[in-house]
């Protein structure tokens, strides 16, 4: 599988390591930055990880910033993105197996690199369920991407 990963800087020196892991795991990696420690703004890269997946350049995404608050909410502001902070591996799988979340998102200032490697992991090795509540379910928030006010 092929899997684009960005950072803002709070997240760089994970990203490093996470790139390395995924490697590891048997997967190709697609790193849209950032490439130091300068301080940048996550909506960019959020932006950069979404637009791999949305133009089918790559199957899933991982984004981190230094909570993962503010990249998964910039993230899932882009139409087909399903963008989620696990800080454990439950989430992680399940929330592949039943929202098809394509996004991981990961706050580097809150978790550890080795739980952070787990739960990429756990990420990667899960797949969408199928099961008929589960695709209703997913229908329904893909419907929500159309509604221009509640």
């Amino acid at each position: 599988m092929k899997i684009v990963i960005g950072t803002d800087h709070a997240g760089f020196l994970l990203k490093e390591d996470l790139k390395k892991h995924i490697i590891y795991l048997g997967h190709q990696v697609l790193d849209v930055g950032t490439f130091d420690e300068t301080p940048v703004d996550y909506p960019d890269f959020a932006k950069k990880v979404a637009m791999a997946l949305i133009e089918a350049k790559v199957e899933r995404g991982i984004l981190l910033c230094g909570s993962g608050v503010g990249a998964g909410i910039a993230a899932n502001k882009i139409r087909g993105i399903r963008a989620s902070v696990c800080h454990d591996t439950y989430s992680a799988h399940q929330g592949v197996e039943h929202d098809d979340m394509n996004v991981l998102v990961l706050g580097a200032r809150v978790i550890g690199n080795y739980l952070a490697m787990d739960i990429v992991k756990a990420f990667l090795h899960a797949h969408f369920s199928n099961e008929e509540r589960h695709k209703r379910r997913l229908e329904k928030v893909m419907a929500l991407e159309q509604c221009q006010y509640f």
